[in-house]
């Protein structure tokens, strides 16, 4: 008898689904969803009573989460839906890059530099117009199914510089702002 080899493909990181199913009756407004294999926020939700032809229906209307489309499906109420597995991560942002990339740095001290800057005008103008007042700023990254992008910011002030004394104390030091008198 000869050993036999076999060779499976993984499609997905180390047995990570990037969805979870759920029964379409039980997925409410402001959940989410996947509506033609893209992430959507449920901004509305109907349900048809039971026809001729068997199930009740739900109609959702859903927001895809990184391009702002509106997407519609429809599916009986007892059948499973694919529900994306939605995270946010906070980061501090470090640098901008002259190709539109971000340079943030990550909870484990380590630099993430994957990432572009987002679509959304108004918030580009914030980061932008943040970073270049030298403000210490911290974006959310919002994930799903295997894309990133910056959905939200935070203004945690000027930057400051915090050293440790011999003591072992803490301490924080504003930046020095020079005046001409």
């Amino acid at each position: 008898m000869s050993d036999e080899e076999h060779q499976f493909e993984s499609k997905a990181d180390a047995g990570a689904s990037k969805t979870f199913p759920q029964q379409a009756g039980t997925i409410r407004k402001n959940g989410y969803i996947v509506i033609k294999n893209r992430p959507c926020k449920v901004v509305e939700v109907s349900t048809s009573k039971t026809g001729k032809h068997g199930h009740a229906k739900c109609n959702f209307v859903g927001i895809d989460i990184f391009n702002g489309k509106k997407l519609e499906d429809i599916v009986p109420s007892s059948h499973n839906c694919d529900v994306p597995h939605v995270t946010r991560t906070d980061y501090q942002l470090l640098d901008i890059t002259e190709d539109g990339f971000v340079s943030l740095l990550t909870d484990s001290g380590d630099t993430k530099d994957d990432l572009k800057l987002p679509t959304d005008e108004a918030l580009l103008k914030q980061i932008k117009d943040g970073f270049a007042e030298g403000k210490d700023l911290i974006v959310s990254v919002q994930c799903a199914m295997g894309e990133e992008q910056i959905c939200g910011l935070k203004d945690i002030g000027p930057k400051f510089h915090v050293f440790e004394n011999m003591l072992g104390k803490t301490s924080v030091m504003e930046p020095h702002v020079s005046s001409s008198s």
